[in-house]
């Protein structure tokens, strides 16, 4: 049999004036005492830079990070560098979410490779109303969204009509008026899908070609490989791909020459990445246009430690964007 306890007058008293005291002085040490964190670090606080991709399983784009990170690491004691991105082209909320999880670390600016030129910008919105400079890099943000939303946000990047109309008339000029060819297109929704489109049917239109399919594969090798295949199949007197990026060029190659049609049907990409080079030495791709892209997001944070230094208001930068073909490569390889 347990003996029961007996309450002392007096000790529950007691007790709590102990635990008072005790409290007060552990919270005594905590405001008083030497704080580390400050004491110690004489260094001035360095900005903070987000990088929020598009598709990192895109070797554009992860070229593009890797750009960034070689940057940062040749520079570590101006700025630190986050750097995430999505796994689809199309996963726009996830890119949003990526910009909120930017905004709870308290990042200084983010610099984004917007998935769509619309659907972002009320994110982009928040995280300016925040303090955090925002650069829009590689697909610009849509004009008009930005306005009814009521902001600016400066694009860093190319040309991307001018890009897509100059390796179209590369292609143009190896084909005679008439000619059947067909146009694969990005995400409808992106303004660099819309620009690329813009500048090869400038191409095709002022050679007098007869564009008998114009389809979006929503940039995706996949998608381009199954596209190009029933086109093929619909029109079997087709001369030419127009393709608004490498990798949906990619995967023309593969529909291409499971037709067992290399030789007989051009195609041309955009992005210039490794693949694609080789693909142009090899003679199975005419062309493609080189936007940089291992400086584009360099271009991006330059730009906002320029406006985190001076405090301006930016305005657009445009960057270079160059032809590339078998000629200008071995032209390259000669040189090095």
């Amino acid at each position: 049999m347990c003996a029961q306890s007996k309450t002392i007058p007096g000790q529950s008293l007691f007790k709590w004036v102990f635990l008072l005291i005790l409290f007060s002085f552990m919270m005594t040490g905590c405001t008083d005492g030497p704080d580390t964190s400050d004491s110690t670090s004489d260094e001035p606080k360095k900005p903070r830079i987000a990088l929020v991709m598009k598709s990192l399983a895109n070797e554009f784009f992860s070229t593009m990070a890797e750009g960034a990170r070689t940057h940062q690491a040749a520079h570590a004691d101006q700025y630190e560098l986050l750097v995430d991105g999505i796994k689809d082209e199309r996963d726009v909320s996830r890119q949003v979410q990526l910009i909120e999880e930017m905004m709870v670390q308290q990042v200084d600016a983010i610099v984004i490779a917007p998935a769509d030129s619309k659907s972002l910008v009320t994110a982009c919105r928040r995280a300016q109303e925040q303090g955090i400079v925002v650069i829009n890099i590689d697909n610009k943000l849509d004009a008009e969204v930005l306005t009814q939303q009521k902001i600016s946000i400066p694009f860093v990047g190319p040309d991307n009509k001018a890009g897509a109309k100059e390796v179209g008339d590369y292609l143009a000029g190896k084909l005679a008026e008439g000619d059947e060819v067909a146009l694969l297109e990005g995400i409808p929704t992106a303004y660099n899908a819309q620009q690329r489109k813009a500048g090869f049917m400038e191409s095709i239109e002022a050679a007098g070609l007869n564009l008998v399919s114009s389809q979006s594969a929503q940039w995706e090798m996949d998608r381009a490989n199954q596209v190009a295949g029933d086109i093929m199949t619909q029109q079997p007197g087709l001369k030419a791909f127009f393709c608004s990026n490498d990798s949906m060029a990619l995967g023309t190659l593969a529909a291409v020459r499971s037709a067992d049609k290399l030789g007989q049907v051009q195609i041309v990409g955009f992005d210039n990445i490794n693949a694609v080079q080789e693909a142009i030495k090899a003679g199975n791709i005419l062309a493609t246009a080189d936007q940089h892209g291992d400086q584009l997001a360099v271009f991006g944070i330059e730009y906002a430690l320029e406006i985190l230094e001076s405090g301006g208001t930016p305005d657009d930068k445009e960057t270079p964007v160059d032809l590339v073909t078998q000629e200008s490569l071995a032209a390259s390889q000669a040189a090095e």
